[in-house]
């Protein structure tokens, strides 16, 4: 410090503010490198013990259990529960991650190992009602005796209960049996086990179906029983799918009891007597079928009253997405709240890349902070899935986009595409004992290998008839399960094929989607294939886009190594009718969830690098004069011009002003050029031609001027190892203004996070990031605010909200600047619009005056079936229902007058007759088909 003082006297004074300014600067981000990169204290406590609870079908049968009991530390009152389970093979050391971030939430969290697993003592009875089930309503008998533990009643304690795979229908069994369940969110679950591991996937055939060999040889064989405690390579299952871990090896037995069945291992007889039949015969008899729906949750669906979100894995030959469909399908009809989600994951692919694990923790901590916290709106019931979209260096993995439907649409999808195929009848042999037989996939590994497999090890010569289409002319996303209709003929009167879908490349690589198989057993069929009948085939639900000039293909194969095949060989002929059908889903695009960018240190040092360098250079620089004429208008955009070397214009000859007390809208369909005149804006691009003027001066890094805006243009980034509020203040310092100018209370009431403002953002769900963001851009509150999507994650009250703050903005001479895609919230909100498209303003000015005279009124009726029947006899072009008692009149010249008079001689009360402007109508007019559909530069 004393040669700093030393140092400060002996330069001159513009020069040692410099360097002063900096030192204190590169100090701030030491410490803020120095929080960030220290270990974590811990918000909660953790305890180990045996519990020991008693069940059987008596309830008398002690069993001791191996668990962990999460705590959070300065808790205010009692606290919420979740009862966390892991997956098959796992212990309770296979959550603890999920654990961990529940109780950072504020929950108490117990985990436990599962009977049979690990250090916990009894015999593994696949989620039996009397052994599993019974276990864990023990331990919420625990749970509801622990002072620190929120209660609805006496024994009735507030919990969730969460879990993945064996834990997912622990989840749904014990929801279904115990009412005192508040919430559950199973995971890559199953419905039925008979179902999951015995297949059929023709419609209307009530034979058998194909056993699943291999995955059932992973979970019930005993090839290599495990110590005691361990926890194996097998899909554990978690809260957010973080922890799931794909099974490419046997899963653990453990250790057989002392003088117990080595066969066996820590199996229940009957669970090992069931397996040893199944693997014998390939069939279940009815014992073994019995064991299999008492294990299965599709018992227990039509009692289940727990708020559930089905969370279910696009990648997984174990229990795909029909599993899950099921399961949505049986809840809802008792009228439960149901929301279904998929990911690019499973048992075949684990947790996913890293933006769907994202997505999964934000929508497991969601549902379980409204139905057992009590906290925030009601999470919406709308349908949810993922499909990879491309790789990421920086994630070193893939990414995925995420999209929404309003309501689920089950495996049929809300749109279906017919593709034809080709190809004539072809003999196909079936092997002895199906050997040499296909390989298709891998449990554990079989979506993730599917395209190598099919290069070197897949569908072999002889084995298979494949029929391909022309390639598509535009790309399908199909979003569901695709079915085929095909004919078979067999001189034993029996078959047993596997049905696929390819997506073939125009290289001619093909790709089997997840790894993902129909397999078909057929009798009574006929020797000759002229005779045969159509059966319909319902293949594996799946996400996935066939882009343009790729070609789909249908494999029908007689062997497959995951299943068990006739052993006699045989030849069969088949069929496969020309059309194809593809359920596809118009899905809305929802921003992926924030994820923590794992290199914190390096980038805040690259950003206070760069950024110290270029308050070095530009203060070098001459200052450039004001333009007096515009000293007083917060923004002006002249001729604004942005060309990149390849050639592309993003924008072209834009200009525009927004005034003191405006709230301007940006709009444009995508890759019109919005972006990009905001990034040129904010100085974090610079345009070819044109400039932009703030209050009279340029806004480039670095200006005072800078002080004058606040903005939210690249979306929300914070340390996560702060909390809102200390992001916040951190922010706020670094500006180097007095913190009595921040006006932090007007921006926290702005955020509305209520007591999350002081929890750290790495636990923020994405809506939540967003309002922090805006609060921060607000900070001060500056004289002009440019947002960029500021609705982007928050649900529909919040967005009302945030419609009446940037209306009281915009008063005392603010201004605002809003670019959105949501066109009411934008006619409800700005004064003012500018519409551009490809590069170009195509209109601007008062959103009245861009809207004009509609051609549509909006009637209120007294009755609205007796006034559509009145309507449709006039001469206007549609009638269509706004609610319980209006009408949308497209009224296609007719005159009003004669529209009233027609419902009045009909008795029909008319209570009002309004004009119906809507500024969509109007972009549409403008726009038209005409947006580029390639986003942004």
């Amino acid at each position: 410090m004393r040669a700093l003082i030393k140092l400060r006297r002996a330069l001159p004074r513009p020069t040692r503010r410099r360097v002063v300014g900096g030192a204190v600067i590169l100090v701030l981000v030491a410490a803020l490198v120095t929080w960030a990169v220290l270990p974590e204290r811990r918000s909660w406590t953790a305890s180990d013990q045996r519990v020991t609870v008693l069940s059987g079908p008596s309830g008398t049968e002690p069993v001791a259990l191996d668990t962990r009991f999460y705590l959070p530390k300065g808790r205010d009152g009692k606290v919420p529960a979740v009862l966390l389970a892991h997956g098959f093979g796992g212990t309770k050391n296979s959550v603890s991650a999920d654990a961990e971030s529940l109780a950072d939430r504020g929950y108490a969290v117990l985990t436990w190992t599962a009977r049979g697993f690990g250090a916990s003592g009894g015999q593994i009875h696949l989620d039996s009602p009397d052994h599993e089930v019974k276990d864990a309503q023990r331990l919420l008998d625990w749970l509801a005796a622990r002072p620190e533990i929120r209660t609805d009643a006496s024994g009735d304690p507030r919990v969730g209960v969460v879990g993945g795979s064996y834990g997912g229908a622990l989840a749904l069994l014990l929801a279904g049996r115990d009412p005192r369940v508040d919430a559950i969110v199973p995971l890559i679950t199953w419905n039925d086990l008979g179902t999951a591991f015995f297949p059929q996937s023709a419609t209307g055939v009530t034979d058998p179906g194909v056993f699943k060999k291999a995955w059932a040889g992973l979970f019930f064989g005993n090839a290599a029983p495990t110590q005691s405690g361990s926890s194996s390579g097998s899909p554990s299952g978690s809260s957010s799918g973080s922890s799931s871990r794909s099974a490419s090896s046997p899963l653990p037995t453990g250790r057989p009891a002392e003088g117990g069945d080595p066969a066996c291992g820590r199996f229940a007889a009957s669970v090992c007597a069931a397996y040893l039949k199944m693997a014998t015969t390939g069939t279940p008899d009815a014992e073994t079928a019995a064991l299999l729906r008492r294990s299965s949750p599709a018992s227990v669906l039509d009692r289940i009253k727990a708020p559930t979100l089905l969370i279910q894995g696009a990648v997984d030959t174990l229990f795909p997405l029909s599993e899950a469909d099921a399961n949505a399908r049986g809840i809802a009809q008792t009228g439960t709240t149901v929301r279904v989600a998929w990911f690019t994951g499973g048992h075949d692919g684990g947790s996913g890349p890293q933006t769907d694990q994202d997505r999964t923790k934000f929508l497991t901590a969601q549902w379980l902070d409204h139905y057992v916290k009590g906290e925030g709106e009601a999470p919406a019931t709308s349908f949810t899935y993922s499909r990879v979209a491309g790789f990421s260096a920086l994630d070193r993995g893939l990414v995925t986009n995420g999209y929404s439907d309003p309501v689920y649409p089950g495996l049929g999808g809300t749109g279906r595409t017919e593709v034809t195929v080709r190809g004539s009848a072809q003999p196909i042999a079936n092997p002895p004992n199906g050997n040499p037989g296909a390989l298709s996939s891998l449990p554990g590994v079989g979506g993730q290998v599917s395209t190598f497999l099919g290069r070197f090890a897949g569908d072999l010569p002889g084995q298979h008839a494949t029929f391909d289409s022309a390639p598509v002319a535009d790309a399908i996303e199909v979003v569901g399960a695709p079915t085929v209709r095909l004919r078979m003929a067999s001189p034993t009167g029996t078959a047993t094929v596997f049905v696929k879908l390819f997506d073939v490349d125009p290289k001619g690589t093909a790709t089997l989607s997840g790894g993902l198989v129909a397999p078909v057993r057929l009798t009574g069929l006929p020797a000759d294939i002229a005779s045969a009948r159509p059966v319909t085939v319902t293949l594996p639900a799946m996400v996935r886009r066939i882009d343009a000039g790729h070609t789909v293909r249908v494999v029908v194969a007689t062997s497959d190594q995951a299943f068990l095949t006739p052993a006699p060989p045989a030849v069969y002929t088949v069929a496969v009718e020309p059309a194809v059908s593809l359920p596809t889903v118009v899905g809305s695009p929802i921003a992926n969830p924030q994820v923590v960018w794992r290199w914190v240190l390096l980038g805040v040092l690259g950003v206070i690098v760069l950024g110290l360098a270029a308050v070095l250079v530009l203060r070098r620089r001459r200052e450039i004069p004001p333009v007096a004429e515009f000293a007083d208008t917060p923004l002006v955009v002249r001729d604004l011009r942005k060309a990149y070397d390849d050639g592309f214009v993003a924008v072209e000859r834009v200009g525009f002003r927004v005034e003191r007390g405006q709230v301007v809208g940006l709009l444009g369909p995508n890759g019109a050029g919005k972006t990009t005149t905001l990034r040129v804006l904010m100085g974090l691009t610079m345009p070819t031609s044109g400039d932009a003027l703030v209050f009279g001066r340029p806004l480039v890094p670095g200006s005072p001027i800078l002080s004058r805006v606040g903005a939210l243009v690249e979306g929300p980034g914070f340390l996560p190892h702060l909390s809102g509020y200390e992001n916040l203040r951190a922010y706020w310092q670094a500006t180097g203004r007095p913190l009595e100018d921040a006006r932090f209370e007007e921006a926290l009431e702005i955020a509305g996070l209520g007591d999350s403002v002081h929890r750290r953002t790495k636990n923020y769900s994405h809506g939540m990031r967003q309002r922090l963001a805006i609060a921060q851009a607000m900070l001060g509150l500056p004289e002009l605010l440019v947002l960029d999507e500021p609705t982007d994650g928050l649900d529909p009250p919040q967005i009302a909200e945030m419609r009446r703050v940037l209306r009281r903005y915009a008063t005392d001479g603010r201004a605002v600047l809003v670019s959105s895609h949501l066109l009411a919230e934008v006619e409800q909100t700005c004064t003012h619009a500018v519409v551009v498209n490809k590069g170009r303003i195509v209109a601007a000015g008062p959103v009245d005056d861009i809207v004009g005279e509609s051609p549509s009124v909006q009637l209120s009726v007294s009755d609205v079936v007796a006034a559509t029947t009145v309507l449709e006899g006039l001469d206007v072009r549609s009638v269509t229902p706004d609610g319980a008692s209006d009408l949308i009149v497209d009224m296609n010249g007719t005159p009003r007058e004669e529209v009233v008079a027609s419902l009045v001689r009909a008795g029909v009360g008319v209570d009002r007759v309004v004009p119906r402007r809507r500024l969509e109508d109007a972009f549409l007019a403008l726009v038209g088909d005409n947006s580029r559909g390639s986003g942004d530069r």
